[in-house]
């Protein structure tokens, strides 16, 4: 029973991996792909505003 005993945790933890690629593939795009598209856009072009204003102030 000592074999059991060791492989129980490492088939656990596939499955819990497995469960978690799954869940994240199928969450990549859907209704909120667009919303989450433009959140992000929305936080590099700032990111990209601060550093450019950043780079004529200190010139």
């Amino acid at each position: 029973m000592d074999y059991v005993a060791a492989l129980v945790p490492p088939v656990v933890m596939a499955i819990a991996f497995t469960a978690l690629v799954v869940t994240i593939i199928k969450s990549q795009g859907g209704a909120n792909k667009a919303k989450e598209d433009a959140v992000v856009d929305a936080a590099l072009a700032r990111a990209e505003a601060g550093r450019r204003s950043g780079e004529g102030s200190a010139a």
